[in-house]
């Protein structure tokens, strides 16, 4: 019996999500709220907005009509931007059936509130953790829908859930591995992309490699202290949802948050650079959202907290790296 999904959000991640469900087999059916680029994408077989002339599989249908996306589906992808999660799922929980799952793709920390992509799935939809999963991990778009290797991380705190979803999106490409540990997974990839941005300022500066592997190594320190207080798997930043997305994110030239840092590091504006990211990079404003959490939670975070002066405080690069040298000395472990 196929298997059938909805994926809510055509953006980049959305659209590359999208294919790795209909090569896995799964009729997928992919909502947009542009009734023209949903009508693109049905007569052209491509999505001309984030991915020209990558001929989609045939087993995606587009739609604007959430009932439509959402009619007897297994699993709903959320695809959309963290901060726009709580009122666009507002509009579609309606159409989601009461024993759906719903996969979270995004990867941030709700402005305000402080809460986890799960926690807002959770209060919005009212859904059990049975039915909240996230996929974490490594995942540049462009290079899946190019059908390059990647692994990633299903997570739902029902290991059969997990199991579920995880063969509703293997591939010959993309193969995922199953975990329970939902907190641990959004929480690096949260994280990863608030480092992503100070490696990517790094890189503007032309601090060199010691600098940016020491900020990737202590941004992960960092994402664990916090990890460890909200009771994830400390294994779990280690793997693929840490590590992984973490060097990938602040590694590859197709990371958003890395070349907006890199943007900043090179002496742009705040302004300069929103206006030069076509995209929206995610640690941009999660920053201050994963700042706000850790106070709450009394754990030190100075990378995140530089990140913040530099891209909402204007602090100028050069002082913020001076300030983060120039802290006192401690242990590694601490």
């Amino acid at each position: 019996m196929t298997t059938r999904t909805a994926v809510f959000g055509t953006g980049s991640w959305g659209t590359a999500f999208a294919m790795i469900l209909a090569d896995a087999g799964c009729e997928v059916r992919l909502w947009g709220r542009r009734p023209e680029l949903v009508d693109a994408i049905n007569a052209t077989g491509t999505n001309p907005d984030y991915f020209p002339g990558v001929e989609l599989p045939a087993g995606i249908r587009a739609t604007a009509d959430a009932a439509e996306a959402a009619e007897g589906a297994q699993f709903a992808v959320l695809a959309g931007t963290s901060q726009t999660l709580r009122a666009s799922l507002g509009r579609w929980a309606p159409a989601i059936g009461p024993d759906t799952v719903l996969v979270s793709l995004m990867k941030g920390v709700e402005l305000g509130t402080a809460k986890l992509m799960s926690e807002v799935i959770a209060e919005v939809a009212g859904a059990g953790p049975e039915r909240i999963a996230v996929v974490s991990g490594p995942n540049l778009a462009p290079e899946i829908v190019r059908r390059q290797p990647a692994a990633s991380v299903v997570a739902c705190a029902d290991e059969e859930v997990a199991k579920r979803l995880q063969s509703a999106c293997h591939t010959g490409y993309f193969r995922p591995y199953t975990s329970v540990d939902v907190v641990g997974c959004e929480l690096g990839g949260a994280v990863k992309n608030v480092i992503g941005l100070a490696v990517g300022i790094a890189d503007g500066m032309g601090l060199g490699d010691n600098a940016k592997a020491s900020l990737i190594t202590r941004g992960l320190a960092e994402t664990t202290r916090l990890g460890l207080v909200l009771g994830a798997d400390p294994y779990t930043f280690a793997g693929l949802a840490g590590m992984g997305d973490l060097v990938a994110t602040c590694s590859s030239p197709l990371s958003r948050n890395h070349t907006f840092g890199s943007n900043l590091g090179r002496g742009m504006t705040l302004q300069e650079t929103i206006a030069a990211t076509k995209q929206t990079a995610e640690g941009v404003k999660s920053c201050e959202s994963v700042l706000d959490l850790a106070r709450r939670h009394g754990v030190d975070m100075p990378i995140t907290e530089t990140v913040v002066d530099v891209v909402h405080g204007g602090k100028p690069p050069l002082v913020a790296v001076k300030e983060l040298m120039s802290r006192s000395a401690k242990p590694e472990r601490r």
